[in-house]
């Protein structure tokens, strides 16, 4: 007796297609091949940089800082071979202010010498350590964006360096006589090595640190972050803040003092804004030739 049942339907080609696929990812999967991807199935692939996971951003600033440390310490055992030469440099702004100075406990030696170390090591590794600073946010960098490496680099370890001299050369010699030959005229200065050296690594890298408020505002304008407009309407605010920061790593409260610390914050952020403004109209420049293509 013959089949009345009609023939089954022909399975259209998508399914056909489907199954293929299904069986070609199956074999994929039994093998432990790997899945290639290509640009064009990633959006945005091509103009960004890699993406990483909040554990992976972790351990990618564990990273960068152990090796920062690193660097650290073999600059400052470099610091300890010449901490000889180093001494006298640091103790030069002193003058003849205070002829001999002293030490009150038996590890104090070794802490100054530590010091001494120390700082230089922080200036002679200072390029390293921003270059792992750029190695850690360029991932999240446009390709285009990268570009700007070297000039970050440049940029940052000569202003740190300025920083530093200008500290040396300005900031130390005249708060010394102020406190020294001023207001002590009348008093016999007995100064010890630690309290002089912590009071010498602090102004001279902290001023270095100060120094870098142009390369921080430029990559923050590069991000459409913050803009001129921005920096110049909240200018009285920024006064403020800079006084507040001199007051803290200042000396002394008074009102040399913080003129010293002041003037060169308040002269770096009116900078600040140029360079925004250099580099906002970069970045709207890139915006509209991507807008145009």
């Amino acid at each position: 007796m013959e089949n009345d049942f009609p023939p089954p339907p022909h399975e259209p080609e998508s399914k056909e297609r489907d199954s293929e696929d299904s069986e070609a990812l199956t074999s994929i999967y039994d093998s432990g091949a790997p899945v290639e991807v290509s640009d064009s199935d990633v959006p945005g692939e091509k103009e960004l940089g890699g993406r990483m996971t909040f554990l992976e951003h972790l351990d990618e600033l564990r990273k960068r800082i152990v090796q920062s440390l690193i660097a650290l310490v073999l600059t400052s055992a470099a610091g300890w071979i010449f901490r000889e030469q180093i001494f006298e440099i640091l103790r030069a702004p002193l003058g003849d202010a205070v002829q001999t100075l002293v030490y009150t406990k038996v590890t104090d030696t070794f802490t100054i010498w530590l010091k001494i170390a120390v700082a230089f090591g922080i200036f002679l590794a200072s390029p390293f350590i921003l270059l792992q600073v750029w190695l850690f946010i360029s991932p999240g960098l446009y390709r285009k964006e990268k570009k700007y490496s070297v000039p970050f680099l440049v940029s940052g370890t000569a202003l740190f360096v300025a920083g530093g001299l200008f500290a040396y050369y300005v900031i130390l010699p005249l708060s010394l006589n102020f406190l020294i030959k001023e207001l002590g005229a009348r008093l016999q200065p007995m100064l010890t090595a630690v309290d002089y050296f912590n009071f010498v690594v602090i102004i001279v890298v902290g001023m270095g640190a100060v120094f870098q408020l142009p390369v921080l505002v430029a990559f923050l304008s590069l991000f459409g972050l913050i803009t001129p407009r921005f920096l110049w309407k909240n200018f009285r605010y920024a006064i403020l803040l800079i006084f507040i920061v001199a007051a803290v790593v200042s000396p002394t409260p008074d009102a040399l003092n913080l003129s010293f610390w002041a003037g060169p914050m308040i002269l770096l952020y009116l900078g600040s804004i140029g360079v925004s403004w250099v580099f906002q109209r970069r970045r709207l420049r890139a915006e509209a030739r991507e807008q145009d293509g």
